[in-house]
């Protein structure tokens, strides 16, 4: 897939705090694909999930350096990388859920808003689970260890993951029979 999207032409990358907060007193944001071809619009997707891809290893490493901090856990370090990562997802998110409105609605695409929804909602479970895991991973939490619970959870995460990959594929095909 990797090979594919960079065989593509790229879509204008939008930097995500001033594009993707709406001003005060404006209803939209102006954005960059707003005009263009649905394969524009897939393809920012595929960027989109790119970006978060990325901020999931910037989280899980800020997680393991966290870790390895012991006994002193350097928190700020940690904290401030979530921060990071959460202004990163939040943006993606926006322009994610300005993409199904597009498709939704001008665009006439219910199919192909639905798997961005769909995609939406798994980031979500995905985001969240991985969250449970890393408290779980904690000192203050570690001695109460449920192993069995954090197996059911990384699976969890593992399915998301192919979830996404699924939807991803069915946008890219559906989107090639909607132009």
């Amino acid at each position: 897939m990797i090979t594919e999207a960079a065989a593509e032409p790229m879509v204008p990358v939008v930097p995500a705090a001033e594009a993707a907060t709406e001003a005060p007193g404006r209803e939209e944001t102006a954005w960059p694909w707003k005009d263009s071809p649905i394969q524009t619009l897939v393809q920012r997707i595929h960027q989109l999930q790119a970006e978060r891809a990325q901020g999931f290893r910037r989280l899980e490493e800020g997680h393991r350096q966290y870790l390895r901090s012991s006994p002193d856990y350097d928190f700020a370090r940690y904290r401030s990388t979530v921060h990071e990562v959460t202004q990163t997802f939040a943006a993606a998110s926006r322009e994610v859920l300005a993409v199904e409105a597009e498709l939704a609605g001008p665009r006439r695409q219910p199919l192909l808003a639905s798997h961005v929804r769909s995609l939406q909602q798994l980031e979500q479970t995905r985001l969240g689970t991985v969250a449970l895991l890393q408290l779980m991973e904690t000192p203050e939490v570690v001695e109460q260890k449920d192993t069995a619970q954090m197996h059911q959870l990384k699976m969890k995460v593992i399915k998301t993951m192919e979830a996404i990959s699924e939807v991803l594929q069915d946008l890219r095909f559906d989107a090639e029979s909607a132009e």
